[in-house]
């Protein structure tokens, strides 16, 4: 995956769309991401059951988003983008944007 956690993306679909984001969260496996503050949903907890909300009740948090509906945001021009990757002389690899050709990683 070309997403990694703390890039900024944004949302192409469903109910937070435009919408941009800090990715909290990387599952490789299952390719889904958690991204602050998008797709937030309710959820009940039993008191004792979570330190966030020890007292228990109705607490929000960021749900589980696919990857195939966000899009990285590039640094250096600010839009979404695809991610490329290419090789460096000493052997390495980075990600760079494919509209401006400037490195993601830095």
């Amino acid at each position: 995956m070309r997403i990694k956690k703390n890039d900024t993306v944004v949302v192409l679909t469903g109910k937070d769309k435009g919408r941009r984001g800090k990715v909290l969260e990387v599952m490789g496996g299952r390719e889904k991401l958690r991204v602050e503050g998008i797709n937030v949903v309710k959820r009940h907890v039993k008191p004792g059951r979570d330190k966030s909300a020890p007292q228990g009740g109705i607490i929000e948090v960021s749900a589980l988003i696919h990857v195939s509906n966000v899009k990285l945001v590039c640094k250096h021009c600010g839009q979404p983008t695809r991610a490329g990757m290419r090789k460096l002389d000493d052997g390495s690899q980075e990600r760079f944007c494919k509209k401006c050709n400037e490195s993601v990683d830095k």
